[in-house]
């Protein structure tokens, strides 16, 4: 039977080589259902062909909305990707690990290599995860579930935004200062993702942000090692509590340098007690918090390997994070469609990429040859097979552990426990950094720079929630300034600025009252609206230092 699968996942591809024999039929998950899953993986990984085992080890994205029925335009997109035209088709032909879904927005600093979109609402990602999981029981290896991956750090990087309980940016978490409120939040989350199917969440960041970054910014839990450490193992906690893998990027660390890995290859230039010092700790953390998949970053780490990109650096993947960090689960790639990346053919960047030591490749700008390329270099002892093989066995032990979680019920999306643990966070995070600790005297006017009237619209019904009262002009004014602001975006006039990513634009505001809420996010409005009626302290802390400014003016 299973050789018939095979041959049936081959049938249309005359010009690939025919796949290896298995050696058995592998064992249903059932089947043992108390077993070490490494030992079920290594079971599992012994009875695969090498097209299989190379499927395994990589994660694209696809065009379309769901698994088998997809638009003539996303068609198009899948056939110069890998040659097909669904996702379902793409997951047999190349017997794949997993797939990502992929979206953007206009305020995502991650959208320069989100080349589609294939997330909507809650009903149509679940059906696109079930149409991508019954395609993937077909394989092989389809005992074990696929692996289905975002990028859900919430704030700036959102994928899937409607109809789910939107968490603040991380660096709210770092504000309020609490990993146990970062855990139950951050189990909220997990529930909704693994209701929608997604089992694997490219989340959280543990960048340690010293540098006035644009790419990483916000999403950062904040500059102090202990505190973003905190954060972190928390944020883990959370997630694989309710059944959802955490992945911990970008490794060693993107916080020390402003430039961005989506289009350059950024240069950390601190030196190696400094990375030891400041960057890894988080990465400890949330290794000792249990975390099973670190992301490799396109950073060129000077005090480890000189002019290598960690992503393909042998000695910062697997001297510093397997051997001195200990980390024994999977290691996963930034995007390989990243301009770093794309200094050699996907299929060499997928070899170099796999002997460095990861054992999962995201985002091949090509399918085939990136498939194709791990298959040469199998053959021509340019792979070592072994390495291979490690690499799959990773990422089975990782499909292993997820088996066991069953997906809650859609109910779960937005459920009044969720908001409440959302807005325990959003209410901790609120931060003053000047003026009096007192309710905003009404009545009060909502500005914004442009394009915010969304967020305009949130503040108001809190504040009139709140028993503030809000008019449309000659108000005491409340200015929100949001990412990529500038100088010229704040307002003279403001009685009030509110900083609804990172803080640092409130150094340069003549406002009498300076907040922050790092997110624009309806609780964290609400949370704002509370403390600007005096209904609630603003007991955030700046997790980042700002010119000129205490972390916070309200004590604590």
């Amino acid at each position: 039977m299973l050789a018939g699968l095979l041959l049936a996942g081959c049938g249309s591809e005359p010009d690939r080589p025919a796949a290896t024999p298995p050696a058995s039929t592998p064992p249903a998950p059932s089947g043992a259902a108390g077993a070490d899953p490494a030992a079920r993986a290594a079971q599992l990984v012994a009875t695969l062909g090498d097209e299989d085992l190379v499927g395994q080890v990589l994660m694209p994205y696809a065009y379309g909305s769901a698994a088998d029925n997809v638009s003539a335009g996303s068609a198009a997109g899948n056939r110069k990707l890998a040659g097909v035209d669904t996702p379902a088709q793409m997951i047999a032909k190349y017997r794949l690990g997993g797939l990502i879904l992929v979206g953007f927005s206009a305020d995502d600093p991650t959208g320069g290599n989100q080349a589609t979109t294939n997330v909507d609402n809650p009903t149509q990602v679940r059906d696109l995860t079930t149409g991508l999981q019954t395609a993937a029981r077909k394989l092989a290896a389809g005992s074990v579930p696929l692996l289905v991956g975002t990028d859900q750090e919430y704030g700036v990087v959102t994928r899937i935004k409607d109809g789910v309980t939107q968490l603040p940016s991380g660096m709210a978490f770092g504000a309020a200062g609490d990993p146990a409120l970062t855990e139950k939040a951050w189990r909220a989350a997990g529930s909704e993702l693994a209701a929608l199917g997604v089992n694997v969440d490219f989340a959280p960041d543990a960048d340690v942000l010293r540098a006035q970054s644009t790419v990483i910014g916000s999403r950062s839990y904040g500059a102090d090692p202990k505190n973003v450490a905190a954060q972190v193992g928390g944020a883990v906690r959370g997630l694989q509590g309710a059944g959802v893998a955490a992945t911990l990027k970008h490794f060693p660390g993107h916080g020390d340098t402003a430039a961005d890995s989506h289009q350059d290859l950024p240069v950390l230039k601190q030196s190696r007690a400094t990375l030891d010092r400041n960057d890894l700790p988080p990465f400890k953390s949330g290794i000792d918090a249990g975390a099973w998949l670190v992301m490799s970053g396109h950073l060129d780490t000077r005090a480890v390997d000189a002019g290598t990109p960690a992503t393909f650096s042998h000695k910062v993947i697997t001297d510093v994070l397997r051997k001195q960090l200990g980390f024994s689960g999977v290691v996963v790639t930034d995007g390989m469609n990243m301009a770093p990346a794309q200094k050699w053919p996907a299929g060499e960047a997928a070899v170099r990429a796999l002997k460095a030591g990861n054992d999962l490749l995201l985002m091949p700008p090509n399918v085939g040859k990136a498939y194709d390329g791990l298959l040469a270099g199998l053959r021509d002892g340019s792979l070592p097979r072994d390495r291979l093989v490690e690499a799959a066995t990773h990422v089975l032990t990782l499909k292993f552990r997820l088996a066991g979680h069953p997906a809650p019920a859609m109910s779960t999306l937005g459920s009044a426990p969720n908001k409440a643990a959302v807005q325990q966070v959003s209410a901790a995070a609120v931060t003053q950094l000047r003026g009096p600790c007192t309710a905003l005297p009404g009545p009060v006017t909502v500005t914004s720079s442009n394009g915010r009237q969304h967020t305009r619209d949130l503040l108001t019904r809190a504040l009139r929630a709140a028993g503030v009262q809000v008019v449309g002009s000659g108000g005491r004014v409340v200015h929100l300034i949001g990412y990529g602001d500038g100088a010229g975006d704040l307002s003279a006039d403001a009685a009030v600025t509110v900083a609804m990513d990172t803080p640092y634009l409130l150094a340069k505001a003549k406002s009498e009252r300076l907040l922050a809420t790092y997110s624009s996010t309806e609780s964290s409005m609400a949370a704002l609206a509370a403390v600007l009626a005096g209904k609630a302290k603003p007991t955030g802390r700046a997790p980042v230092p700002v010119s000129g400014l205490p972390a916070t003016s309200c004590g604590g």
